[in-house]
């Protein structure tokens, strides 16, 4: 399946198009998964990062109050750090904790699903380009090129990642596990 995935984002002439179709067609889905260990294996093993991004992009949209229109950066990840909310689909009979936990993860894996789609795809335009077309791009070994909102300072980052915290231990009500510690150094 995640094969046939892949394929069919490199088919289309424009992988943006073909990730955004196929995400939008397959995010109701992850909606029903039930368990948190299922929809992580399907995320973890999604050989077209493209495809990832745009679903966990669709994820956290999803989980804000005021979902935003700008694309994807590292500028809307910070938005998302600040704006969503545990999932209440999600919400079984986990702990608060994990629920949280299991959001900082989808973070973490967004992040890293946009920097890998940036260094493979150093252009936006190598994205609205056919594989073919691609090739001679890629030969020519284009460098990455930040979009204004990859711009993000250090004050922003902690800034946003004190506020996360702060909205987190207010959920909690209590101080936070150190798996969570964790995840959010590494987010960081």
């Amino acid at each position: 399946l995640q094969r046939m995935l892949s394929m069919a984002v490199e088919v289309d002439r424009s992988p943006t198009c073909s990730s955004r179709k196929i995400a939008d067609d397959i995010f109701p889905f992850i909606l029903n998964i039930p368990l948190r260990s299922q929809r992580e294996a399907l995320l973890n093993t999604m050989e077209s990062q493209l495809l990832r991004c745009r679903l966990l992009e669709l994820l956290f949209q999803h989980s804000c109050d005021v979902p935003t229109t700008s694309s994807m950066s590292l500028d809307k990840i910070l938005y998302f750090l600040s704006h969503s909310s545990v999932l209440p689909q999600f919400q079984d009979e986990t702990a608060t904790w994990q629920r949280w936990d299991e959001m900082l993860q989808y973070l973490s894996l967004l992040l890293m699903s946009y920097q890998s789609v940036k260094l493979a795809f150093p252009l936006a335009e190598h994205l609205r380009s056919s594989l073919s077309d691609r090739l001679d791009l890629i030969v020519q070994k284009a460098k990455p090129r930040l979009q204004d909102s990859d711009d993000i300072s250090q004050l922003d980052i902690h800034l946003k990642m004190n506020d996360f915290i702060s909205r987190m231990q207010e959920a909690l009500g209590q101080p936070l596990p150190l798996q969570i510690e964790e995840k959010l150094f590494m987010l960081q």
